[in-house]
């Protein structure tokens, strides 16, 4: 992420619960602040967190082309505004490759990294899509949006659909939540922020060797199915941070929190304990 190109910071739509030490819970793409429900819900109960909906994403709209490094040039502003000094950033897909460049950028602001679902050197193993999947997919998320979890879609269109690279698991829970959270994001995702990740991808991003600058504890979770970024590749990210504690999950994909919710929670909590200089306190 280059700093050539600098804008001034867009005021984020944020979604706050809680009350505590703040934690900053970042989205993927397509997604909104919402989308991390799994996490702030849970997370909430005991500390402050912070869930704002990028530069066009949800309900942070913003007209015309930007880069990736504009969404730290708004979430910097963002903790200025909300005056957050120090604060323990989640971030899932997307949402990791801004928490670990937010770490790199503001290592003083920063007290430790949930990684969900990311890597530095983002890989994918997924298949080429066919308009089939096309077709399915559409029709499974909107049935699904209609009638969540219903069975009879999961097992039609769901399991024959892209959710199938998304999710192993095709449980009620899990079309819940993608009824809920997956589709209303999808719809309010503009062309802009899409165009502004595909620009970083092609161009070959890559920050592995940067990690080592990271000093702050971090977590990296990952799904051992994966083929949106595959668990190969957070392994990597882990081995190259100077303290990671990293967790796969067997049979779930790039959704696994949707799947195993309780699962990555419990994981979270432990995490926290062993390490509560992140959230402030020793």
């Amino acid at each position: 992420m280059s700093d050539r190109h600098t804008t001034t910071a867009t005021r984020l739509n944020v979604y706050t619960q809680g009350q505590g030490f703040p934690i900053l819970g970042l989205h993927g793409h397509p997604g909104t602040g919402r989308s991390l429900s799994v996490f702030t819900n849970h997370l909430s109960k005991r500390y402050k967190t912070f869930a704002p909906d990028l530069r066009g994403y949800g309900k942070s709209r913003y007209n015309g082309n930007f880069e990736m490094n504009d969404h730290l040039t708004d979430l910097e502003a963002l903790l200025d505004r909300l005056q957050i000094e120090k604060c323990l950033v989640l971030g899932w897909s997307l949402g990791g490759i801004l928490a670990m460049e937010m770490a790199l950028r503001l290592p003083e602001r920063v007290t430790g990294l949930i990684l969900v679902a990311t890597a530095a050197k983002p890989r994918g193993s997924h298949p080429p899509i066919t308009w089939q999947d096309n077709l399915y997919t559409g029709v499974a998320a909107l049935l699904n949006y209609i009638k969540p979890s219903w069975q009879w879609n999961i097992e039609t269109f769901g399991k024959r659909s892209l959710f199938r690279y998304l999710i192993q698991q095709h449980t009620s829970i899990t079309y819940n939540y993608i009824a809920k959270e997956a589709v209303p994001a999808y719809l309010q995702t503009s062309p802009a922020a899409t165009r502004a990740l595909y620009s970083a991808i092609q161009s070959g991003y890559n920050r592995v060797l940067d990690l080592q600058q990271i000093k702050c504890p971090s977590l990296v979770l990952a799904g051992d199915q994966d083929r949106h970024i595959t668990s190969d590749s957070s392994l990597q990210t882990a081995q190259h941070l100077n303290n990671s504690q990293w967790q796969c999950y067997p049979n779930t994909g790039h959704l696994f929190p949707w799947e195993v919710p309780q699962q990555v929670l419990n994981d979270i909590d432990h995490w926290l304990e062993v390490h509560p200089q992140v959230i402030g306190s020793q």
